[in-house]
C-alpha cells in the first residue's frame, strides 16, 4: 500500500531500520542586516505591500537587492564621508579616542542617510 507521499512521487532511503523521506530543504535567502530591516519595515508599515510581495514571490529577490544596494551605498557612503571630514591615520596616532568617536559619527550618518534612501521607502 502506498503512502500519500508516495503517491504525490515521494521517495524514500533507508537509512539504518528507518525509512526517511527524501526531502530537500530550499536554501536560505542570503538576506543581510539591510535585508532584514526592510522586511521588519514592510511588514509593520507597508502590509499590502508585503503581503503582496509575498504571495506572488517577489519578497526574497527585492530583500537581497535591498541588501545589496544598502550595503554598497553604506561602505561607499563611508569612505565618502571619511575622505571629506579627512580622517587619517595621524588623527589615530594623536588621539586615538577621537578617531574612535569620529568613525563612529561617520558610521551613524551613513547609516541613517542608507535608511532615509533604501529602508524606508
Amino acid at each position: 500500500m502506498q503512502t500519500t507521499f508516495e503517491k504525490l512521487g515521494g521517495t524514500y532511503r533507508q537509512v539504518g531500520d528507518y525509512l526517511l523521506p527524501d526531502i530537500e530543504v530550499p536554501e536560505r535567502p542570503q538576506i543581510g542586516i539591510w535585508g532584514q530591516r526592510r522586511l521588519q519595515f514592510l511588514s509593520a508599515n507597508k502590509r499590502v505591500l508585503y503581503t503582496t510581495m509575498l504571495v506572488d514571490d517577489p519578497l526574497k529577490t527585492h530583500l537581497e537587492e535591498v541588501d545589496r544596494f544598502a550595503n554598497d551605498m553604506y561602505q561607499h557612503l563611508t569612505l565618502q564621508i571619511k575622505k571629506q571630514d579627512g580622517i587619517t591615520e595621524e588623527l589615530k596616532a594623536n588621539s586615538q579616542l577621537g578617531k574612535v568617536q569620529h568613525m563612529n559619527n561617520i558610521r551613524n550618518r551613513a547609516t541613517e542617510i542608507v535608511y532615509k534612501a533604501l529602508i524606508y521607502i
